[in-house]
């Protein structure tokens, strides 16, 4: 466990994404079987304890340290691990050896609840601060370092010198901790054989384009279609040992989203299904044909099973893409105008009434594409515009490749949207900026029963530099006004208050947010220091761009 919680320790610290992948690889060509499988199993999301929650922890930590400390550090510390692990004191004479990860792992799966509180707790007597803390973490599923599931994923497969869609390929096919796998990685053994009826496929990614790029890109090599506003799927279809269908839906990174969304399956039924993947957009249907904006998927993401009710109030809906895959043949080699020309005759033959096609975007020139992008409603989108968030643009004879392979697909998002929002509340991030209030909730003015009042509209937590961060807490907490647990309540007056320059891809209705508006994609731009709050934009500004 120590070596596993050193990892994670300098992983959350290391800032470049090649600093995470040499630190990752070094680790799984040093650690042995089958703690590095479960370590790997951890970083992806594949382990999973059912009785160790965050109350679990509290209630430990209640019984070795004095209540009010604890509630006075856990609100500076601003994370529960974190605190516990520095909190955490070890009876006299306590001497038990630090654990293995694999004896964590395989103890938790088989501990009673009832027994598990003083497991924990023996463990953490064992262990020191740093290992405390990555412990906690660990079994409480906060283990948020930084790490991608897929970059996971590339690092172990470095240990074969194999690019990661080879890696993705199996992935679905095996379980911790993954003894077989890193044989064939490490060439001691023959690739897993993976018996998925209903495989992944890496998806292929685009480049977001330049004015730059445009210079060398010839208008009648390519073909362009409508980036949607949703979450990117891939639908796949097999059938298992017994001859039964197996559907399934994959998000972008692989993880199965099929128990979620149950609708969108519905629709992958029959045989032209067998030994497919449809490549396309998660989105959700409007009443009298189309799609919904984003505001709309968001009530159906993040959760592990859907109500009925909620299925019936925002139905799923597939906007295919691509077809990688067709009755068990790999077409990942052609062109996209033949996968294109396969994908149409596929839909019309299958006729899923959940799904459709993607249209293209017609185009001759650069300037024509330009126009079409700043106004989808006139170009062929018709009442979908507001899903719509650019434009894709894709090499008439490009095989679909796995990852982001320059040149080929380009992505060109539509110009993001600005407003002047204030400051209203501050929490502490995570990792590296546990000790600096990172994530801010903002608001615009509206008129109130007592005179303009602001309403929140969205959180950001990036757009400013690491010397930006540290003047923007130190505002925090000479302007605090409030506190709610880890969250501070500003200073956010007509006169007093700090300006925040917001960029945004969008807007959607929301009932979470008392103003009824959220953003899209959120980023401060810029830092207002010279702007008095009482300048900042108001709600029905934002109404107006909510309504074109």
């Amino acid at each position: 466990m120590n070596r596993f919680a050193a990892l994670i320790d300098r992983v959350a610290y290391e800032p470049s994404r090649t600093g995470k992948m040499r630190l990752l690889e070094n680790y799984f060509r040093a650690a042995g079987d089958p703690d590095r499988g479960y370590a790997l199993a951890a970083m992806t999301g594949a382990l999973k304890f059912a009785h160790a929650k965050p109350a679990l922890v509290r209630a430990l930590i209640a019984a070795r340290a004095d209540p009010v400390l604890f509630e006075m550090s856990y609100d500076y510390v601003g994370d529960l691990a974190e605190t516990v692990a520095l909190l955490w004191e070890p009876p006299e004479g306590a001497a038990a050896p630090p654990p293995l990860l694999s004896t964590i792992v395989e103890t938790l799966a088989k501990t009673r609840k009832a027994d598990l509180p003083a497991q924990i707790a023996l463990w953490l007597d064992g262990l020191d601060e740093t290992g405390r803390w990555a412990l906690l973490k660990l079994i409480t599923g906060a283990l948020r370092i930084g790490v991608s599931a897929r970059l996971a994923k590339t690092a172990v497969a470095a240990l074969g010198a194999l690019p990661v869609s080879d890696v993705e390929e199996i992935w679905h096919g095996l379980a911790p901790p993954y003894a077989e796998f890193f044989a064939w990685l490490e060439g001691r053994g023959a690739r897993p054989v993976s018996l998925d009826p209903a495989p992944f496929h890496t998806p292929m990614l685009a480049h977001a384009i330049t004015p730059e790029d445009f210079a060398g890109l010839d208008p009648g090599d390519f073909r362009a279609e409508w980036k949607w506003d949703g979450a990117r799927v891939q639908l796949c279809g097999g059938r298992d040992e017994t001859g039964a269908p197996v559907r399934r839906l994959y998000s972008r990174s692989g993880e199965d989203m099929s128990a979620a969304f149950p609708d969108a399956l519905a629709a992958f039924q029959g045989d032209a299904f067998d030994g497919a993947a449809i490549d396309g957009e998660l989105l959700v249907a409007r009443d009298g044909g189309g799609v919904q904006t984003f505001g709309a998927l968001q009530q159906r993401l993040n959760r592990k099973k859907a109500p009925a009710k909620l299925m019936a109030d925002f139905p799923a809906h597939i906007r295919a893409y691509d077809l990688p895959r067709e009755n068990g043949a790999d077409l990942r080699g052609l062109a996209f105008d033949e996968r294109r020309a396969r994908l149409e005759a596929f839909l019309a033959r299958a006729g899923a009434r959940r799904i459709d096609l993607s249209p293209l975007v017609a185009f001759e020139t650069w300037e024509q594409l330009a126009a079409a992008r700043a106004n989808p409603g006139g170009a062929g989108a018709g009442d979908d515009a507001g899903a719509v968030e650019g434009v894709m643009i894709k090499r008439r004879d490009a095989p679909y490749l796995a990852g982001r392979p320059k040149g080929l697909w380009w992505k060109w998002k539509r110009d993001p949207i600005g407003a002047d929002a204030v400051m209203m509340y501050a929490q502490r991030g995570h990792g590296k900026r546990s000790s600096f209030y990172s994530d801010f909730t903002f608001g615009v003015w509206r008129a109130g029963a007592q005179g303009d009042e602001l309403v929140p509209v969205g959180k950001a937590y990036f757009g400013f530099t690491d010397a930006e961060l540290k003047r923007l807490d130190r505002w925090v907490r000479d302007h605090t006004r409030g506190r709610f647990g880890p969250v501070r309540e500003v200073a956010a007056g007509a006169d007093e208050g700090l300006v925040l320059e917001v960029a945004f891809e969008g807007l959607n209705r929301s009932s979470r947010h008392k103003s009824g508006i959220a953003m899209r994609f959120p980023r401060i731009a810029r830092i207002r220091w010279d702007k008095p709050p009482r300048e900042a934009d108001r709600l029905e500004t934002l109404e107006k761009l909510l309504r074109e």
